[in-house]
């Protein structure tokens, strides 16, 4: 893949996918163009870092029926619109819902550009941080139940006897699953085992039953 990014351009002029097409080869982008939003949804396969630019006026599906559909199926690529003419309800909603920017043609090459280093800089980002999630989910699902609920309760705030006295065992015990979860999970402190148990959501994943 180029080190710049990749780009899904769906626009169903055929002269503006190409000259679009060719500019954004040229600069150093990996380019897929489709002539509609069905052709998208049937033959491109997910990659990231990347960008969707998309037409908002296209006959079989508009851009904004596009954008939803891949929130419905949570496909989160950042979209860059491109529109000749566009209904101000069409520009409010898209952006409500997560469009980087909304360019109308004829556009400025640098503002394209921008806007489409500043999505792909956004798809990094949401890479990373589901990176992140991955390897911390694995992690978790190392733990034991007791250490499980051990974590749960570091992450509540309790000390080591307070968490004793909750799972009813001893302050040396709950010690020694403490040290097991910190090894496990990756972390020095409780307040980074904080942060990537709220960040990853473990409490949804954390068995209650367990817990009363």
């Amino acid at each position: 893949m180029s080190k710049l990014g990749h780009i899904y351009l769906i626009d169903d002029d055929d002269s503006m996918r190409a000259s679009l097409g060719r500019m954004l080869r040229e600069v150093g982008y990996i380019v897929e163009d489709f002539s509609s939003a069905q052709t998208f949804i049937e033959d491109s396969l997910p990659v990231a870092p990347a960008v969707i630019l998309l037409d908002m006026q296209m006959p079989d599906q508009s851009g904004l029926d596009l954008q939803e559909t891949l929130l419905k199926i949570g496909r989160k690529t950042p979209i860059v619109f491109i529109s000749g003419q566009s209904h101000p309800h069409q520009i409010v909603k898209s952006l409500k819902q997560g469009a980087v920017d909304f360019l109308f043609k004829p556009f400025n090459i640098e503002d394209l550009l921008k806007a489409v280093a500043d999505a792909l800089e956004l798809d990094s980002r949401q890479l990373k941080r589901i990176s992140k999630e991955v390897e911390t989910k694995k992690s978790y699902a190392t733990l034991t139940p007791r250490e499980r609920e051990v974590c749960f309760w570091l992450v509540k705030g309790l000390l080591n006897k307070d968490i004793a006295v909750k799972l009813g065992t001893t302050d040396a015990t709950i010690k020694v699953h403490k040290s097991r979860v910190m090894d496990k999970m990756n972390v020095e402190s409780v307040q980074t085992l904080v942060t990537k148990y709220l960040e990853s959501d473990l409490e949804n994943i954390q068995d209650h039953r367990l817990l009363n």
